[in-house]
């Protein structure tokens, strides 16, 4: 497959020590040499693959050097596109970087869209689509286990469970087919009810496994969505900069201080937080501070965790027992505020309103509770089960998606082979499902899909 030359900015602008620019494609070594002249007068068409040469760029229709660079040469195929990639490594700064691009770009090369030079690699058979989106999971990890999850799946983890359970069900509607075509034959193997059924099932239960690492690995991927909310001046914004360790939010002592959301993102013990504080739920005739009330009601529904923070040192009030009502059926973590002061709270009640929920105990004013706080966000969502070797977890969103398609379709082909229906019937489903999880890796993808996929990525990446 042949494609014109790109180039792209492959480093984020502003200063910097270096900058690089790319080129992949048939020219892109060409282009390189008309503007490149090393120090030995070599040509880089002449140099070996994978070497990085120190010299200075020229503007042909000038003469003048643009820059001092140097110049990786990798040449196809074993390179990420699988075509001919150079690097030029320029100082950093807008104005070096830019004037490198403007220079490549003015010897042929084309300005590459959005995840271009990954979709190349895709599309010249280097990687899979899941492990094509698994590149811009590794840029965007927020924690060191959310960027081994994305390691694991750009090495082909992923890609390789589901190649195995498509090539179980490939070779149960081959088995299928030629019982269908060749009924003649006695030699050949009967594809029973009974070994539909047994295929079938295991299908079903793999699936299974992986969509049970879904929670855990859109939460390593996305963030958890951490919503601390209480009655005005309980310590909810004293608690989003303890967390933080940052003096994010205004900490005052008059009530109604926060009016609107406050959202960073944080990780606790390897669990990445998407932490938003909110303006204190209660009836207000302030127009302000009711919009923010009513903005804090609606990220509430949205929440994967609730941190509930209350004021150990006042007595229970019915703003909290409303809070209690709101937050009932939610992962919530009960966070007692203020155990400085004398206390007043009904602990006992709070106790019965919590069930199995946890309980912690903090005086922020004193930096207390914090550490049991973040074991206890750690420990309600990983419970030690997200072992350090074990990363092959499910964190897209459309992957997950796919998986639960292709549940669906496997359980109707189990159920019509359990009711007894012909065989030649169940694979229309058997089928079906082979082509949802060849969707995963981009076996059966549209190009529509695809060109969506890699528009969401990084320029130069």
């Amino acid at each position: 497959m042949h494609f014109d030359t790109i180039a792209a900015i492959s480093t984020p602008m502003g200063e910097g020590a270096i900058a690089i620019v790319r080129l992949s494609g048939d020219e892109a070594v060409q282009i390189a040499d008309r503007i490149f002249r090393s120090p030995s007068g070599k040509r880089l068409k002449e140099e070996q693959s994978h070497t990085i040469h120190y010299g200075h760029l020229i503007d042909p229709t000038t003469a003048e050097t643009v820059e001092e660079v140097m110049v990786s040469l990798m040449k196809a195929p074993k390179t990420f596109t699988r075509e001919d990639v150079i690097e030029i490594n320029c100082h950093g700064g807008i104005v070096a970087v830019t004037r490198v691009l403007q220079l490549v770009l003015k010897q042929g090369a084309r300005l590459a869209e959005p995840g271009e030079f990954s979709k190349r690699a895709f599309l010249n058979g280097r990687i899979d689509l899941s492990q094509a989106e698994a590149v811009m999971d590794l840029i965007r990890a927020k924690t060191d286990r959310a960027m081994d999850v994305a390691l694991n799946q750009m090495e082909g983890k992923l890609s390789q469970l589901i190649g195995t359970l498509r090539q179980a069900l490939i070779e149960t509607l081959a088995q299928v087919e030629v019982n269908i075509d060749y009924p003649e034959y006695d030699d050949v193997e009967e594809m029973t009810i009974p070994l539909m059924i047994e295929k079938s099932t295991w299908v079903m239960n793999e699936i299974d496994k992986l969509l049970k690492t879904s929670s855990q690995g859109k939460i390593l991927r996305e963030g958890l969505s951490t919503v601390i909310i209480g009655r005005p001046n309980v310590g909810k914004s004293s608690l989003l900069n303890s967390i933080i360790q940052e003096n994010k939010a205004i900490v005052t002592d008059i009530a109604g201080t926060t009016r609107d959301i406050i959202e960073e993102y944080v990780n606790v013990r390897g669990v990445p937080l998407r932490l938003i504080d909110t303006a204190g739920i209660r009836e207000t005739e302030d127009i302000v501070e009711r919009i923010g009330v009513e903005r804090s009601r609606k990220v509430l529904k949205e929440a994967d965790l609730i941190l509930l923070v209350l004021n150990s040192s006042e007595e229970l009030s019915i703003e909290d027992e409303r809070l209690f009502e709101v937050v009932s059926g939610m992962d919530t973590i009960f966070v007692i505020n203020k155990t400085d002061l004398p206390q007043k709270i009904d602990m006992q009640k709070v106790m019965e309103h919590a069930g199995t929920g946890k309980v912690v105990t903090t005086s922020l004013l004193k930096d207390e509770g914090v550490d049991e706080l973040e074991e206890a966000i750690a420990g309600l969502f990983f419970e030690g089960n997200l072992e350090s070797g074990d990363f092959t977890y499910v964190s897209n969103a459309r992957h997950i998606a796919l998986l639960h398609n292709a549940r669906a379709t496997i359980e109707d082909a189990l159920a019509a082979a359990e009711a007894g229906v012909p065989v030649d019937m169940i694979q229309i489903d058997v089928t079906r499902t082979w082509e949802i999880l060849g969707e995963i890796i981009g076996d059966t993808v549209q190009d529509g899909l695809i060109n969506e996929l890699f528009s969401q990525f990084c320029l130069g990446k």
